[in-house]
């Protein structure tokens, strides 16, 4: 019996370690059979993808936050300015209530990246969400395992 419950709190860990944002799913669940719905969805080794398609990385921190990819997910709101402003601030606040953390932010006039982690030392999923002057939304989420120092130092290179 004590096995039993062992294995299952084993599992039970391992999943919640790599599960993606509720709220991100959320809205992507929300907008996925618009017809105006673009998204990009990239699953096992990122690296694989990247060497395929002859993209050249960095070397160093960007190309050890590539490595550490599971997954990647992006998609861009199909909805007007006003509705996509606000489900960016709706998202900002389900994500603080997953406990996620705001890492960093940029903005200039009405560009502005915001980027949300979930993780101590070792980040399991990193949201980036992208906003431009045209009213262009656009979330994209990591999931892997990452190194806090890492994402960090790959996030002062942005600058």
């Amino acid at each position: 019996m004590k096995k039993l419950i062992l294995a299952t709190l084993f599992l039970g860990i391992s999943f919640a370690a790599f599960s993606q944002s509720k709220s991100v799913d959320g809205l992507y669940q929300k907008y996925k059979s618009n017809e105006d719905f673009f998204h990009l969805d990239i699953g096992g080794s990122f690296m694989n993808f990247a060497k395929g398609m002859n993209i050249k990385l960095d070397e160093g921190k960007t190309q050890a936050l590539a490595n550490s990819m599971e997954r990647l997910k992006m998609f861009k709101l199909p909805v007007n300015a006003q509705t996509a402003k606000s489900e960016f601030s709706s998202l900002q606040k389900s994500l603080q209530r997953e406990k996620f953390d705001l890492m960093m932010e940029i903005s200039e006039k009405k560009n502005g990246v915001l980027v949300y982690t979930k993780g101590d030392r070792r980040i399991s999923d990193i949201v980036v969400l992208i906003s431009d002057n045209s009213g262009d939304f656009m979330i994209i989420e990591l999931q892997g395992d990452f190194d806090s120092k890492t994402v960090a130092d790959a996030g002062k290179s942005i600058h």
